[in-house]
């Protein structure tokens, strides 16, 4: 079984009791919100990395002002010819301040739309996992950074 593993870097960024999000286009073509962020270069710094994803997802320049923590997430995907891949995600979450620019949507991306929803909206989208992870650090900055609702999932 071939092992992958992925590193990524997201924001939450809330202003106004509002959240930012963007919307992935699976391969499949399911769209489904997500923080902004993405895949680390390699070579990059993983604050350079969500800075970069902010920006391309949303038009947004962005600080992060504050670690809230890690992610990770363990699944096993089929790959060519009936061979299956071991698959690991690490997720870094920032929090996030936008400092500029202005809203837009991503062409030729993993997204195609970007918005503001508000706090008490998001339990009625349809949306990644990521965001319900990202809010809970957020909201409960756990000090070992690890959300209390989950640990590592393996699907």
């Amino acid at each position: 079984m071939n092992k992958e593993l992925r590193v990524a870097a997201y924001a939450v960024c809330i202003r106004e009791e509002q959240v930012l999000l963007a919307r992935f286009v699976a391969g499949d073509g399911t769209r489904r919100w997500t923080l902004p962020g993405g895949g680390m270069d390699h070579g990059e710094d993983p604050l350079d990395t969500v800075v970069r994803e902010v920006e391309e997802e949303t038009g947004y320049a962005a600080e992060m002002t504050a670690l809230l923590g890690l992610d990770s997430v363990r699944r096993r995907y089929p790959r060519r010819l009936g061979a299956f891949a071991d698959f690991q995600g690490l997720r870094i979450v920032y929090e996030g301040r936008i400092t500029g620019g202005s809203l837009r949507h991503e062409t030729n991306g993993s997204t195609d739309l970007a918005a503001w929803y508000p706090l008490t909206a998001v339990p009625g989208l349809d949306r990644v996992e990521l965001v319900d992870i990202g809010l809970e650090l957020y909201r409960s900055r756990p000090p070992v950074g690890r959300a209390a609702q989950r640990g590592s999932t393996t699907t």
